[in-house]
């Protein structure tokens, strides 16, 4: 799959002087991103295999529910958001063409793809729709923070239910709150789905995924059986504060920060209305079609991860996420029996479809262990003097930093792969 000494991993000791989010700082120190401006942010290779993982999950879930992947672009006409009144919020960037014309980057899509509905949709057998894409999105953010948590540019998942009514907007909703919690519990993240405000999105209803976790800039309100965002606990009048805190039916509501991961939006006739999207029902009336709106942010996944599950020695990637899913270190140098056998097992797994990036590198142990605890992939392998002696293979789960039975070295292929694979189906 891929060799040390050739990839570009640029692990380093210190954090950056200004991070404090654990996630930044560690995902700079493993050589996961790198910043180029003020929120602006570069995948390298192996934090972008991360990135793609949440990707591939969110795309496998959406599918699932009859979903219809498009693509649209991130630079738009401005005429759209001028009659949505969305024009004129700050964090949209505009600009004009060489012609003068006025044109916006979108920092979400529901402006385009309405004007695409209110194009092509006409009839009532036209219904329901669901459509989404995997796109970049742009926002003048005034302060950017916390590595990849908020930027200026990102990657989301937004997509767009249009229902005859409000019962069809209903069901829309309640398959994206089922692909939702899907999605969070196929990544092992801890998480609430809580009730949330509108805010600039406008319509009927929304709620947010919340991963619990110190760099959080939002708080959660969470009591059995209850979860929302804080400022709409506050304004629930059964929410009475009790001493230092709040309580809900006698229940102590506990205060938590957290990253907020996605958020689904009941938009009703919000966007339709202005822009046209309208159909012809049974009897030839013409209504406006009903639309909800659901983004996620793969970005916020695999930080969220990294905040959840790292320890003192680096990041300990669940194994939905992981880079790679072995970390094989050879000591030894080059030409010697012991990185003969390393480079012997590396073709074995790659051979057998494992995905293992391989310590070729002229370094010493220490620091090729201290490496890929850092990077934290789910199954470190280590490869040795001490295993042709012992005709075993080191076998260390990243998490808790617990060693494992070791494997036969030089053994049969396929039983080697088979041990590989229990282990890893045993894995977080």
């Amino acid at each position: 799959m891929a060799r040390l000494s050739n990839y570009l991993l640029p692990t380093e000791k210190e954090a950056p002087a200004d991070a404090e989010a654990v996630s930044h700082k560690l995902m700079v120190r493993a050589g996961l991103v790198r910043q180029m401006g003020t929120g602006m942010w570069t995948w390298l290779p192996a934090g972008w295999r991360v990135h793609q993982r949440a990707v591939a999950i969110i795309r496998e879930e959406m599918d699932a529910i009859g979903a219809q992947e498009m693509l649209m672009p991130v630079l738009q006409p401005a005429e759209p958001w001028r009659k949505t009144g969305r024009l004129e919020i700050e964090e949209l960037f505009k600009l004009h063409d060489r012609k003068g014309s006025e044109l916006v980057l979108a920092m979400t899509h529901e402006e385009a793809v309405t004007y695409h509905i209110a194009q092509t949709v006409r009839s009532y057998r036209d219904l329901p729709l669901i459509v989404y894409h995997v796109q970049v999105k742009e926002r003048d953010e005034p302060r950017p923070r916390a590595g990849v948590l908020r930027t200026r540019e990102f990657v989301m998942k937004d997509s767009y239910s249009f229902d005859r009514d409000q019962d069809g907007l209903q069901q829309s909703y309640e398959l994206h709150v089922g692909a939702y919690d899907r999605i969070m519990q196929r990544t092992g993240l801890r998480f609430y789905r809580v009730e949330s405000d509108v805010g600039m999105m406008g319509g009927l209803g929304a709620h947010e995924y919340m991963a619990p976790c110190a760099a959080g800039e939002d708080q959660i309100a969470i009591a059995p059986g209850y979860a929302a965002n804080l400022e709409v606990a506050l304004r629930n009048a059964d929410v009475r504060q009790a001493g230092d805190g709040y309580e809900l039916a006698g229940q102590q509501l506990t205060i938590e920060p957290a990253i907020e991961i996605g958020n689904i939006f009941k938009l009703g006739t919000r966007y339709s209305e202005p822009l046209g999207a309208r159909y012809l029902d049974e009897n030839g009336s013409d209504l406006p079609v009903w639309m909800g709106s659901y983004g996620i942010g793969p970005a916020r996944i695999v930080a969220a991860a990294v905040e959840q599950f790292a320890d003192e020695r680096g990041i300990s990637w669940p194994a939905a996420l992981a880079p790679f899913a072995v970390h094989l270190v050879g000591i030894g140098r080059a030409g010697t029996p012991e990185r003969d056998a390393a480079e012997g097992l590396y073709a074995t797994l790659s051979e057998g479809g494992v995905e293992v990036l391989y310590d070729d590198r002229d370094a010493g142990p220490g620091e090729k262990f201290a490496d890929a605890e850092l990077l934290g992939a789910p199954l470190r392998l280590t490869v040795g003097p001490r295993s042709l002696e012992s005709g075993e293979i080191e076998v260390q789960v990243r998490r808790g930093l617990a060693d494992a039975p070791p494997l036969a070295l030089g053994g049969e292929p396929q039983q080697l792969l088979r041990a590989v694979d229990e282990l890893w189906q045993s894995l977080p």
